[in-house]
């Protein structure tokens, strides 16, 4: 009889239990959305999309504005389809409130190729250019192919990593299969071949300025090429005429005179005393 009792109550708790559970359920649902929070990665500062675009595709994607007629999977899925979106996490709390993170992409380079302009990011992924919105980056030209975006990747955050490549050059450029750097000044490029030994290709352009490049006149070049192994090639411009040299002209007197000799120091006496 105790035993009846006992499962009799459970039934009764397990009742209400449900039927509480339903109603709070149901007036969960029926609960306007009218609190929506949307949060943007501030790890790298981007503006591609802002809360006003997610807000917008948040409504299409909730009709009556009701919390339980939200359709989170695809509301989450149509937000990753974004191109400038890498990531959206959609979720609701118990307060009703519907909490929207979205992680930008961040283009690494700008790639102008046949006309044709978009961005590109750490990962190789490519998504279009902002009419709203222009993010600095490296700018790349030529007919640059895909399996060359990471080794490209590669390429400028050792660029970005390093004060002076990053104070030196200010793009890349690609003609036929060779990539070159562009240079701040513009007078030359720099060409480096394909995309490997990048770190080694660097340090001899930098030995090459600091020990030869700063005492000349960087106009004379066309192109300075480290492509080559152990070797730096440089090219001077067409119809270039080296100017004039003036070193003996500033040397010092005593460097470009000879001693005299006893008689010819006489010599000159006598002659001086004739000028008085």
């Amino acid at each position: 009889m105790k035993n009846k009792w006992r499962i009799l109550k459970i039934l009764v708790t397990v009742a209400v239990f449900g039927f509480l559970l339903s109603f709070s359920l149901k007036r969960f649902n029926e609960k306007p959305l009218d609190n929506i929070s949307v949060k943007m990665s501030d790890k790298s500062p981007v503006y591609f999309v802002d809360e006003k675009d997610i807000k917008t595709i948040v409504e299409k994607y909730n009709s009556t504005k009701k919390v339980g007629d939200i359709d989170i999977p695809n509301l989450e899925k149509k937000l990753n389809q974004l191109p400038a979106v890498d990531s959206a996490n959609v979720y609701l709390t118990l307060d009703g409130k519907l909490h929207v993170d979205i992680l930008q992409r961040v283009p690494v380079f700008r790639l102008n190729n046949g006309g044709k302009g978009f961005y590109v990011d750490k990962k190789g992924i490519e998504f279009p250019i902002s009419k709203n919105y222009s993010h600095p980056c490296m700018l790349v030209s030529g007919d640059v192919k895909k399996k060359d975006y990471l080794k490209l990747v590669e390429l400028i955050e050792k660029i970005d990593k390093d004060s002076f490549c990053k104070n030196f050059f200010v793009g890349i450029s690609k003609e036929k299969d060779n990539y070159n750097l562009v240079t701040n000044e513009g007078y030359y490029k720099v060409e480096i071949g394909d995309l490997d030994n990048i770190e080694f290709k660097i340090k001899g352009f930098k030995a090459f300025v600091e020990k030869y490049l700063i005492d000349q006149n960087p106009e004379k070049y066309s192109k300075i090429s480290v492509k080559y192994d152990n070797q730096i090639v440089t090219t001077l411009k067409d119809g270039y005429k080296p100017e004039k040299d003036t070193i003996s002209e500033e040397k010092p007197k005593e460097i470009l005179e000879k001693p005299l000799k006893k008689e010819e120091k006489k010599k000159l006496a006598e002659k001086e005393k004739k000028k008085q």
